[in-house]
């Protein structure tokens, strides 16, 4: 279904600037012109900073921006994204970046979502004492591409000084905290138009929806017909051994909910000994 989309208007439901990164992508794999729900305040839905508490799964947050979008704008095609941070699921001494992107498609039905988890994040804050400790930890955060946030204490959420990326206001800020009660807290701003790091992870879930949005299903033909499970077992090939690796890929529509088995998604029918539990355990 290449050019399913063509020759519409997609709103990106953002106040943080993701255009950047996702307007020159979607533009040209989908053909479409994009622009920006101008007015919208997603803030209302939760900030990373904590004024605003998140009272819904980051699926469901995307929802309501792309819901609000719409009946701002009286559009029909709109996409959002929603952000997490904290440990990774499985390697949980590492923080992680998960980002949802999700499109809604009034016209036709539809809502297309993708999902991608990186452990390329700067995610982090400490309290500091002085100067010294505050400036070690803003070089290892990657100031001052990557802004800071100062607050009294970690969980203080009044005067509240974000998007810090000059070196000598971040120096006054923290002067002014370490006078006043000898202490800080630091963290690294996570709107995406202050955190590279982010709005490359999101770059990269753009990437995982256009592949959906270019998949069309072979029962309904509408796009959105992508892998959503994968079944372990490939044999090895020296004992035949089920391994872990993929012996297939289960597609499902998201529309008319078909599904599809695809055997040998990665194009072999066997997995190398070194990846069998019996011969290299």
């Amino acid at each position: 279904m290449s050019g399913f989309f063509e020759g519409r208007h997609l709103l990106i439901a953002s106040m943080h600037q993701k255009e950047q990164v996702l307007q020159p992508l979607l533009e040209s794999s989908l053909k479409v012109t994009v622009s920006v729900a101008n007015g919208l305040n997603t803030d209302l839905l939760g900030t990373f900073s904590g004024e605003v508490a998140r009272l819904t799964d980051p699926l469901t947050t995307a929802q309501k921006k792309c819901e609000l979008a719409l009946e701002l704008t009286g559009g029909d095609l709109v996409l959002a994204s929603e952000g997490s941070f904290g440990a990774h699921p499985s390697a949980f001494f590492l923080p992680a970046n998960e980002e949802w992107l999700l499109l809604l498609d009034r016209k036709n039905g539809l809502e297309i979502h993708a999902r991608h988890l990186s452990l390329e994040t700067n995610f982090s804050g400490q309290e500091f004492h002085n100067l010294e400790q505050l400036e070690i930890f803003a070089s290892k955060v990657g100031f001052p591409s990557h802004a800071l946030i100062l607050r009294r204490s970690k969980d203080h959420l009044e005067g509240i000084l974000k998007g810090i990326t000059d070196l000598e206001q971040l120096r006054t800020a923290a002067r002014r905290l370490l006078k006043t009660q000898g202490s800080g807290f630091v963290e690294t701003d996570m709107r995406a138009m202050f955190n590279p790091s982010r709005m490359k992870v999101i770059g990269e879930a753009a990437q995982l929806l256009i592949q959906k949005l270019n998949s069309c299903c072979p029962s309904c033909q509408l796009p959105g017909f992508a892998v959503t499970a994968a079944e372990p077992g490939l044999p090895c090939s020296l004992c035949g051994t089920p391994s872990s690796t993929a012996l297939a890929h289960l597609l499902l529509c998201s529309h008319c909910q078909h599904e599809e088995k695809v055997f040998f998604p990665q194009g072999k029918k066997t997995e190398d000994p070194q990846y069998c539990q019996v011969c290299n355990p």
